[in-house]
């Protein structure tokens, strides 16, 4: 009878943390998440702001990258941007680096605890979906690494898909971190270019970046693609022999 109550509690208990977690996410979208992005838009002004608090401002760019993260809503482009403007490439990339596995360790031990009804809030089941061929492969950490490597994929959809497969501590912590930093440098290049008012490596860089992340989707999309079929394949095959 205890375990039953205790169960039950426990289901009771993820129900009301979901519910909650949808509320604030709801709230932070209205009250926060539009101001932070205008904020991190203005590049001018984000260094003023840098330069005024110093250490407690790079604090708190750190701290903004991490609801970036943890809030899949928000959009991360313009934050690494304003990081290269504000702190230069590599400064900038450790900063957002920081942010970024700082809420990718929190989405995937939220994820972890309350399951899909969290991924659900902030994704399609369609693009769930798409990557359920991770969870039925024998290679899914080494093509989760190089997903993740690759600029262009959907690296907020899989940070919560990472929490719903039995991936170790260890292993997630080294793809959320160097599998990000292809796709931030770019940007963090590209900002400081535009503060050292270089606005031809500025452009090159981005034009780069947007040939690399179109080309990083279309893989992307050919890897689920491929991925699910084989798996499909597999599990018809075997279906067969029974």
């Amino acid at each position: 009878m205890t375990h039953d109550m205790s169960e039950k509690q426990r289901k009771i208990f993820g129900v009301v943390a979901i519910v909650v977690f949808a509320a604030v996410s709801v709230l932070f979208i209205v009250f926060a998440g539009k101001p932070i992005i205008e904020f991190a838009s203005e590049p001018e002004q984000f260094r003023a702001w840098v330069r005024e608090y110093g250490v407690w401002g790079m604090l708190g760019f750190v701290g903004m990258v991490f609801l970036q993260t943890f809030f899949a809503f928000i959009p991360g482009e313009p934050f690494e941007l304003v990081a290269g403007y504000a702190f230069g490439s590599i400064p900038g990339l450790l900063l957002c680096i920081a942010g970024e596995v700082l809420g990718s360790i929190a989405v995937f031990a939220f994820v972890r605890y309350f399951g899909m009804k969290v991924v659900e809030i902030f994704f399609s089941k369609e693009k769930i979906r798409e990557l359920k061929f991770l969870k039925e492969t024998e290679k899914r950490d080494v093509i989760f690494f190089l997903i993740f490597m690759l600029p262009g994929t959907p690296k907020d959809l899989l940070c919560y898909f990472a929490g719903l497969v039995d991936m170790k501590w260890r292993t997630w912590l080294i793809i959320c971190s160097v599998g990000r930093i292809p796709s931030v440098i770019t940007s963090t290049l590209g900002g400081n270019a535009m503060n050292q008012q270089n606005y031809g490596v500025a452009v090159l860089v981005f034009g780069v970046t947007l040939a690399l992340s179109g080309a990083g989707l279309l893989i992307y999309k050919t890897i689920c693609r491929r991925r699910s079929e084989k798996v499909q394949e597999e599990n018809e095959n075997e279906r067969r022999e029974n």
